[in-house]
């Protein structure tokens, strides 16, 4: 189900996975500045062999560690993330015996109660779908250059990328879901 396309940019393909595309081979673009269409993404999801469709969406929300946030931006560094984010869905495609994985991150900024990230897997069992999908957002949100910035209703903002895991693990190239193995919330 997935082609590649050369009328795509370069950050839009990966040697290694090929563009995101929807079960009608239309591609996805894994990094946009738009507004995620989470109803047009899903009903593009479905598949005959998939017996479970999943569907998580990243969304901004008014708080985070005590502070009332106004909104956020996320910068990416483009090009690498796109190429990260197909090599992710690839691994987890093949992983899962997925018959489809996509995923989109926002950049720029993005309003309270809207969706940052969807990520949507569609597997022929839902545990394949859940445990694929699951690990999905966990290595974007963990591994690919992709950085948010809080903004405050006094003005003031603070940077950080969407990874905190050093805090815990001591180690900035070890993620709190890799040691774990349970998948904890994190």
């Amino acid at each position: 189900m997935i082609r590649l396309s050369s009328s795509l940019p370069p950050a839009e393909v990966s040697p290694v996975a090929g563009p995101a595309a929807d079960v009608s081979g239309e591609p996805c673009p894994v990094i946009t500045s738009e507004p995620l269409d989470i109803v047009k993404l899903l009903s593009s999801a479905h598949h005959p062999a998939a017996g479970a469709v999943v569907l998580f969406s990243g969304e901004v929300r008014d708080h985070n560690k005590g502070r009332v946030v106004a909104y956020l931006e996320y910068e990416a560094y483009t090009a690498l993330a796109a190429t990260m984010i197909h090599e992710i869905l690839a691994e987890a495609r093949e992983k899962w015996h997925l018959q489809l994985a996509i995923a989109q991150h926002r950049t720029g900024r993005v309003a309270i109660g809207e969706s940052a990230v969807v990520v949507i897997t569609a597997a022929a069992h839902r545990g394949e779908a859940y445990e694929a999908n699951r690990h999905i957002i966990d290595r974007i949100k963990h591994e690919v250059p992709i950085w948010k910035c809080e903004f405050f209703p006094d003005g003031t903002h603070q940077w950080g990328n969407n990874c905190n895991c050093h805090a815990t693990t001591g180690d900035v190239s070890r993620h709190l879901y890799e040691s774990r193995g349970d998948h904890s919330v994190i």
